[in-house]
């Protein structure tokens, strides 16, 4: 079976949660996890820094290198890219997980939280992307991941929250942008989407939102391994959701990530 063992990963937003569960899985194999997130002190409200993150990669096996890094700031991004290249000598796979969130209406959305969430993620994704490139398209199997739903325009996604809808599927479309440029040069450029709640730190700070709901971000990790260890070339541009990749992988029996087998899971955002 294919593993991540040598490979060097650079996740953003990877202090806890989604993109802390793909670099421990990562870890499993044997890989160097760049944790790049802003994270460096603990937060009473977020659990979770890089210093912690890195030592649970370390723990379950991987490499880690934390790395406090704003993707607003370009400068940042790039010293962080220069430093990842330094140490573990490359890239091979870029995870784009960080994501602002803002889950209102438009009279309620503060425009610097409006703000916030577009240079996040979209331009956050897109300069990550831009940052890696050319050491990505040294690598030997190099992926592009992007946490992102499946582009709709369908207006009841819209309605409810058009700035943060407008930032997530920014995401999607820098992925469908980025997967048309660089798939045909052998970057396997895709995103994935939990089809159900995922249950992290900030899922529970959404008012009358219940993680119980929903699953471990361990599913996560473990479809994004199944996409990562794939065969890079002709592998490009797909919108994937974790339930679907990891029947394809062989792993039908999903209910080990409940968090509460008793309570009926409700479905992520974007997806009918």
């Amino acid at each position: 079976m294919p593993t991540l063992h040598g490979k060097t990963l650079f996740i953003t937003g990877a202090s806890r949660g989604i993109g802390l569960a793909i670099g421990v899985r990562a870890a499993r194999d044997g890989a160097n996890v760049v944790i790049a997130a802003k994270s460096a002190v603990p937060n009473p409200k977020l659990p979770g820094t890089i210093h912690t993150a890195a030592a649970a990669i370390e723990e379950n096996g991987g490499r880690a290198l934390a790395i406090q890094c704003d993707i607003r700031e370009e400068e940042q991004v790039r010293a962080a890219v220069a430093q990842t290249v330094a140490h573990f000598g490359g890239i091979d796979i870029l995870v784009n997980n960080a994501s602002a969130i803002w889950l209102r209406g438009t009279l309620d959305t503060p425009i610097k939280r409006f703000d916030l969430m577009q240079q996040v993620n979209a331009r956050g994704s897109f300069l990550c992307a831009q940052a890696c490139l050319p050491h990505l398209l040294q690598a030997a199997n190099p992926h592009i991941l992007t946490l992102a739903p499946p582009p709709s325009l369908d207006p009841k996604w819209w309605g409810p929250h058009t700035g943060y809808t407008l930032a997530k599927m920014g995401m999607s479309f820098v992925t469908l942008g980025l997967a048309a440029e660089f798939g045909p040069r052998g970057v396997a450029v895709n995103a994935l989407w939990p089809r159900t709640l995922i249950a992290t730190d900030a899922l529970n700070m959404i008012p009358g939102v219940s993680g119980a709901n929903g699953r471990k971000p361990e599913i996560m990790g473990d479809a994004a391994h199944a996409i990562l260890v794939r065969e890079a070339r002709g592998f490009s541009g797909h919108f994937l959701i974790d339930e679907d990749v990891l029947r394809e992988a062989g792993i039908s029996d999903l209910a080990a990530y409940a968090v509460d087998p008793a309570q009926r899971l409700l479905p992520d955002l974007y997806l009918d």
